[in-house]
């Protein structure tokens, strides 16, 4: 039977937030100088979704942000493929010198993508990540990775993925960092979430990371002003 079912676009899409009503939910909010590091999640890569604006959630969450802060300085040097070993070498520097007041850092996928993956040195690398960020003073935001991100050659990946978010939110914890958990959220469910390379969010994921974003970061204000 084919289905009749309207198709969600950004205005009915029940995870997706306005820019007014998102705007609304930061005010007050004190962030001048946002960064973003990281691989393509960061980066918010991802194909055109009929129905939603073509732009990443880290994008789309810097356009929100200026509406509370004007003068917003918005630096993003993720890299597609980038490890946290790259992000380490080759975009620290650059975020520091920028000094930022919100970052955002990766999850570390790329780290799976080895025969192998050796978990403790990647929590080595991560925590190392984690410091150099936390010495900027700003708030750190991170998210966990979708279960909707599979590498089918890899029989253990969805093992690999919680092993990897699990180590996340340990450090997150750690390190006092927002985390915007996607493993269990109802999007990974969407058919048509993930782009064609069958990895990373269409725009239309990317649509709902970004109000996901802003719901955590809007619950961060409220416990600060609390």
């Amino acid at each position: 039977m084919t289905s009749t079912a309207t198709p969600l676009t950004e205005e009915t899409d029940p995870f997706c937030l306005s820019t007014v009503d998102a705007a609304a939910m930061l005010s007050g909010a004190p962030w001048k100088r946002y960064a973003v590091i990281g691989d393509s999640l960061s980066a918010g890569t991802g194909d055109k979704s009929v129905g939603y604006g073509d732009q990443g959630w880290s994008d789309r969450f810097a356009h929100i942000l200026r509406q509370v802060q004007p003068e917003l300085a918005y630096l993003n040097t993720a890299v597609i493929g980038a490890t946290t070993v790259d992000t380490l070498h080759h975009q620290i520097d650059g975020m520091r010198d920028f000094g930022p007041d919100l970052l955002h850092i990766p999850c570390g996928p790329n780290d799976l993508l080895r025969r192998s993956p050796d978990f403790g040195e990647i929590e080595q690398n991560m925590r190392r990540m984690y410091e150099l960020a936390a010495e900027t003073g700003a708030l750190l935001t991170t998210f966990t990775l979708g279960r909707a991100y599979v590498v089918p050659v890899f029989a253990d990946w969805t093992e690999r993925v919680r092993t990897l978010n699990d180590i996340t939110r340990s450090l997150a914890d750690e390190y006092g960092a927002v985390v915007v958990d996607m493993y269990d959220h109802p999007v990974n469910a969407r058919e048509n979430l993930l782009s064609e390379d069958r990895i990373h969010f269409s725009t239309s994921g990317q649509a709902v990371m970004a109000g996901e974003m802003v719901r955590a970061l809007a619950a961060t204000l409220r416990r600060r002003t609390s």
